[in-house]
């Protein structure tokens, strides 16, 4: 499995001016391409092929007076755009087809100079290279400065440079795991549990543990409504409205740090812990649609959940997900009854079979549990028919996987 490993780094008033120029040239020959085959499809031409945008976009390019300047950076950040365009188209014609799975996919828009997102990437045959100073020397751009918050296990294959909206710099290392490491210190157990998702408490397990809600978003609400103040009442297109954006910026990227960090910690510790996890697969779309909207954005179930099935898989961990429409809230864990809907300020109630007093939210992890078939019986046999046991795995890497947009970004913190 290909992970991501991200690490801050600070480049020097110069290295910043060469990354900028570099950032411009790739945004610039990513929108040629897309205005390329624009042109084609409303002239009904055949598509331009990779080889055909990369002679006349890059090095043809080159050689006119007013694009001269793409020869100041280096020509795999120019050639890796051209890749990323039909990456892109390639992802929008498979989406139309109904071949790619998720929601669909638009076609590819021209970016600008002014996304908060800005990104180049260096390959191999890039000559990028990590100094003896633990410095990462980019061609034309010269050696920046990284804080390394560990080592990097192998090789690593490609490293993307990117720049995020509060001006922040990460290089991302693309890096090949080795499963036979990862086995050999991961620790032995037969532990299973059922997670309940939860507003109240982030998560409660099927054991009676409740892991309460940090609540970043809402913690850091007076702070964040300060700086957005302070934004709308600078005159537009001034350097104070520029400062101002970016101070809501950083108060925005702290909030999201501090929440990634803890879905890191918590979903580590239960992969590391249990060898088999069961979730219930929640409609977070639909839920971001009502009055709880800002509590379940500020909740992250879906970061958290991916975090859990993507280390599981990497770690030889079972994962199972149960359907959402499983009656897990309504059903007695102790006898099997269906008591029925119950309103979300009932926290507690008495199941009317067998006399039980449930905790709402353990009954839910519990009843998770059983339906993925992780549940044993007093002699020890599966309620469902259980799961084969994968292999075990270590869980002390947290890197991401790369398909993923949610990096894990290590900083000074």
């Amino acid at each position: 499995m290909q992970l991501r490993y991200s690490f801050r780094l600070y480049p020097e008033p110069g290295q910043e001016r060469a990354l900028a120029r570099a950032f411009g040239c790739a945004r610039v020959v990513f929108n040629d391409a897309v205005r390329a085959r624009r042109d084609a499809h409303e002239s009904g031409s055949p598509y331009p092929s990779a080889a055909l945008l990369s002679k006349v976009l890059v090095t043809g390019a080159k050689k006119r007076p007013e694009r001269s300047w793409l020869g100041q950076v280096s020509a795999v950040v120019l050639q890796q755009s051209l890749k990323d365009v039909e990456s892109a188209y390639r992802n929008f014609f498979a989406s139309l087809k109904g071949e790619r799975k998720g929601p669909k996919v638009a076609a590819p828009r021209f970016k600008s100079r002014k996304d908060a997102r800005q990104s180049i990437r260096f390959t191999a045959n890039a000559r990028w290279s990590l100094t003896p100073g633990g410095r990462l020397n980019l061609p034309k751009i010269g050696p920046v400065k990284v804080t390394w918050s560990r080592t990097l296990p192998t090789t690593p294959s490609s490293v993307t440079v990117i720049k995020d909206s509060a001006g922040r710099y990460f290089a991302s290392f693309v890096i090949e795991t080795d499963p036979h490491t990862d086995a050999a210190a991961m620790p032995d157990t037969e532990r299973s549990i059922g997670i309940d998702l939860g507003l109240a408490s982030f998560a409660v397990l099927s054991d009676g543990t409740k892991i309460s809600s940090p609540r970043f978003l809402r913690r850091a609400e007076k702070k964040l409504k300060k700086a957005q103040r302070e934004l709308s009442r600078k005159q537009k297109g001034s350097k104070n409205r520029a400062k101002a954006r970016l101070k809501v910026a950083r108060a925005h990227a702290k909030v999201a740090d501090a929440r990634h960090e803890f879905h890191h910690q918590l979903s580590t510790q239960l992969i590391c812990e249990n060898q088999a996890i069961a979730v219930e697969d929640l409609a977070v779309n639909g839920l971001a649609r009502t009055r709880l909207a800002k509590s379940v954005h500020d909740a992250g179930w879906s970061s958290f959940v991916n975090m859990l099935q993507y280390k599981a898989a990497l770690y030889g961990r079972t994962f199972v997900k149960i359907d959402r429409f499983e009656p897990t809230s309504q059903t007695c864990s102790t006898c099997g009854h269906r008591d029925g809907p119950k309103p979300l300020n009932v926290r507690e109630w008495t199941c009317s079979a067998c006399d039980t007093v449930h905790d709402r939210d353990i009954n839910a992890a519990s009843n998770v549990k059983t339906a993925a078939g992780l549940a044993v019986s007093a002699c020890r046999a599966p309620v469902r028919p259980g799961l084969v046991p994968a292999r075990r795995a270590e869980t002390g890497s947290q890197g991401i996987p790369t398909g993923h947009r949610a990096t894990k970004r290590h900083s000074t913190r």
